[in-house]
């Protein structure tokens, strides 16, 4: 597929950051970048190891030197360049529990030093969002926690940290995505804030993101009427630029979210809302997460090129998005040369989520810590977002059964779960593993069930810890590896 002629395709693929399939670059991707592209975004399906990582970004660099390979690598529940073991970070979540910017740094620059050294150069994270609304499917432990002034600190020690290490940081869901029920993966969330309450709340983390010199930030397919009555916040003129460039002073990359997602793709069409959000004042086009062959950059570029062609789309507007792209492109050269020289901590995200692990105890139940000898583990497992993906591991069956061999695990999912789930502990301490236990009908009725039978059972919380319950409570604020290693250790006693 021969691209058209002219300078407009160019400048079209030069805002396009696409995904692909496959563990190298495909000869369409390596063909786009002679042509003008000038980013790409990798996901799980593309990771094996750092090793192959290193090889596949080295393969498009031959290509182009300067091209912008970017990841949603947030290091918690949302992770790619760890999905097929579970990150070994504990996430926002657990930093915010924490409340040590210092720490929040280090971790993010750890990370940036492991992106910096496999080629990855622009990381869509930190997220930003307040999570001010716990019944909220998206974000939860995404989010450093529901306290804006919290959430500002970390996301400003997150943006040192990550582009100290060398890696270009991203902060999102402008203009916040906290305050929601809706998954704009799936619909268009509505955000009934007035003015006043955004600016104390939801805008508070990207305000500090700014000052603290963030390279780029993401969009959220968000409908905001305090600030646009009619448009999501990625096709908004009045947010991108009114709000987020003129009042908040950004100068850098704005990057949309995925444009297939139904929030805006249902409304605009796939190719309409890329215009749209391009009018509005967005730099990089993100795609193929779930679209991510050439057929759909194909179709964005050439409706691109068509909406300049027809006036709707000033060429001056496309070119400026460029310029932006290619500035962030050449920041990102010298960062990741100086971050991929760095030192790393290895063991400082182990530490992260050590220190988050709360513990709560029942004083009128006898003491259900430690374990001593073998348990039985029931894991409730929900269905997770799209963000957060289904390939990913999560729970502490494996790391509490190294600390207590002969721990045995069961896990459960909607409508799957027997009346008793804990009816197969025998006389073995029984532990309950959930994740946001308050947003889930049948698991808090499944885990009623097994401590009204089981009254000494231990409820591990590795999500939102909105309800406590059990005669021991522990909470480790996130479900990666790390978090369940935590979990592990202390249920045992190991530290």
């Amino acid at each position: 597929m021969t691209a058209p002629t002219g300078h407009l395709p160019a400048l079209a693929a030069a805002v396009l950051q696409p995904g692909f399939v496959g563990t190298t670059p495909p000869p369409w991707v390596c063909r786009w970048l002679g042509e003008g592209l000038g980013s790409v975004v990798l996901f799980a399906r593309n990771v094996v190891d750092s090793e192959q990582v290193t090889a596949l970004t080295a393969t498009l660099r031959a290509e182009r030197p300067d091209v912008i390979v970017a990841i949603d690598e947030e290091a918690g529940d949302v992770t790619r360049l760890e999905s097929a073991h579970g990150s070994s970070r504990p996430g926002n979540f657990a930093l915010g529990a924490v409340d040590d910017p210092a720490l929040t740094e280090a971790v993010a620059r750890d990370l940036g030093v492991e992106l910096a050294a496999t080629g990855i150069t622009l990381d869509y994270a930190p997220d930003a969002d307040v999570n001010s609304n716990p019944a909220n499917p998206v974000i939860g432990v995404r989010s450093f926690g529901a306290d804006p002034a919290l959430v500002a600190r970390h996301t400003a020690a997150w943006v040192r940290g990550l582009q100290a290490g060398g890696v270009a940081a991203c902060a999102k869901h402008f203009p916040g995505h906290g305050d929601t029920r809706v998954d704009s993966h799936h619909d268009l969330p509505r955000i009934t804030a007035d003015r006043d309450r955004l600016d104390a709340c939801e805008l508070a983390p990207f305000r500090a993101a700014v000052a603290a010199g963030v390279q780029a930030v993401m969009t959220g397919h968000l409908l905001v009427p305090a600030l646009d009555p009619r448009l999501p916040a990625t096709l908004s003129q009045r947010i991108l630029g009114g709000l987020l460039r003129d009042e908040l002073g950004f100068s850098g990359v704005v990057v949309t979210d995925a444009m297939e997602m139904r929030a805006v793709a249902d409304r605009y069409g796939f190719a309409g809302a890329t215009v749209r959000a391009l009018i509005a004042g967005a730099d990089a086009i993100c795609v193929g997460g779930e679209r991510a062959d050439e057929q759909a950059a194909v179709e964005l570029r050439d409706a691109i090129v068509a909406a300049v062609v027809s006036g709707e789309l000033p060429e001056e507007r496309l070119a400026e998005a460029a310029k932006r792209v290619g500035q962030l492109a050449a920041w990102t050269m010298t960062a990741r040369t100086r971050g991929a020289a760095g030192a790393r901590d290895a063991h400082v995200g182990l530490v992260a989520a050590r220190r988050a692990v709360r513990v709560t105890a029942d004083p009128a139940a006898p003491a259900a810590l430690p374990l001593t000898r073998p348990a039985y583990v029931v894991e409730f497992e929900p269905l997770r977002n799209i963000a957060i993906g289904a390939e990913t591991p999560w729970g502490i069956g494996a790391p509490l059964g190294a600390l207590l061999p002969g721990t045995r695990t069961v896990r459960y999912a909607e409508p799957d779960v027997p009346t008793d789930p804990g009816a197969g502990a025998g006389a073995d301490p029984l532990v309950l593993v959930v994740r946001d236990l308050h947003r889930h009908d049948w698991m808090r009725a499944a885990v009623h069930r097994a401590l009204a039978v089981r009254p000494d059972a231990v409820v591990v919380e590795l999500g939102v810890p909105e309800l406590v319950v059990g005669a021991a409570h522990v909470a480790t604020h996130g479900a990666t590896r790390a978090n369940g290693r935590a979990a592990a250790e202390v249920l045992t006693g190991a530290r």
